[in-house]
């Protein structure tokens, strides 16, 4: 499909991970233009064209937003590591310096995109191991709250006063492998299958979910509904335990059961064989977006049974 056949192009900022490579299939679907820009290129072809840039200078990319008819920005680093200081500074600079250098590139256009959604992370609430959070709860404490904030901060300064502008605060996306992983189903979804899929530490941690579909939709209305701005959590409306997301899980994959994990196993397993952090498991957080229900969001997807069993089964 050409830009003049189409409705219009995105930009995807950092959009060759999972998530990217997701929505810009969902969106050419539709019939929109795709321009991917981001570090690497993606390890799958598609229905896009990509450019690439390395999230700290204007050169070579910048134009692609010149009459775009929406940026979307999921630039940042993965998580999905073991945190040592190198990894957190990285982790944190990815996300902000990235947002600062597409609001430069903003000011430069004489066509700016008119609307610009921002991803940013669930995590911004903290671990509450019972509170449930909606768009209106306190944010947490500790590194991955901070990091929200500072990218969410940084949001703000860049978008021009001219640009709807719409925040998606996402919580643990489950999704297909399209050559570009799944998330952290790439990791737990072979471990239920061979058995290793029991409950993680006390298994009370929150699990707040969204369906790939889902966030793909919620993008999608970001697009064309002119009433949506500011922040949205991006999650299920029904948030579980972990004890009970890993026994729906082994269901979907056809296992009857699984190993549990106590605390001190999944600090040695995360670091030393996954090489990722192991609090990323151990903790979690409950979370509900009130704005959604209220604006009348309808989820594909409410229910984790359904969700993994669409992707499994």
């Amino acid at each position: 499909m050409t830009l003049e056949t189409s409705l219009g192009r995105i930009v995807i900022a950092g959009g060759s991970g999972f998530l990217g490579i997701s929505l810009a299939h969902h969106l050419a679907d539709l019939g929109w233009s795709i321009t991917l820009i981001s570090r690497k290129p993606p390890a799958v072809t598609g229905p896009w064209n990509h450019i690439r840039w390395d999230g700290r200078t204007l050169e070579g990319w910048s134009e692609q937003l010149n009459g775009a008819a929406a940026l979307i920005n999921l630039a940042g680093r993965s998580v999905d590591c073991i945190k040592t200081p190198d990894h957190q500074d990285e982790i944190l600079r990815s996300r902000v310096e990235s947002t600062r250098l597409l609001g430069v590139a903003m000011r430069s256009l004489t066509a700016p995109p008119p609307v610009w959604i921002q991803m940013s992370s669930a995590h911004i609430y903290g671990d509450p191991p019972q509170l449930t959070c909606t768009e209106d709860s306190a944010f947490g404490y500790g590194l991955a709250p901070f990091v929200a904030q500072a990218w969410e901060h940084e949001f703000q300064q860049s978008v021009l006063p001219t640009q709807r502008a719409v925040i998606l605060r996402t919580s643990f996306v489950i999704g297909r492998d399209q050559g570009a992983g799944c998330g952290a189903l790439a990791r737990l979804g072979p471990l239920a299958r061979y058995g290793l899929g029991g409950t993680i530490g006390s298994g009370t941690q929150g699990m707040s979910w969204i369906h790939e579909r889902d966030l793909n939709r919620l993008c999608e209305r970001a697009l064309s509904d002119l009433n949506m701005s500011g922040p949205y959590i991006a999650s299920a409306p029904n948030p579980v335990s972990n004890r009970v997301f890993m026994a729906e899980l082994r269901q979907a994959v056809g296992c009857r059961w699984g190993l549990p994990a106590p605390r001190w196993l999944v600090r040695i397993g995360a670091r030393w064989l996954l090489q990722t952090d192991p609090d990323l498991a151990l903790y979690g957080r409950y979370v509900i977006s009130k704005r959604l229900k209220d604006e009348q969001f309808e989820f594909d997807f409410p229910e984790i049974r359904a969700a993994l069993q669409d992707l499994y089964q």
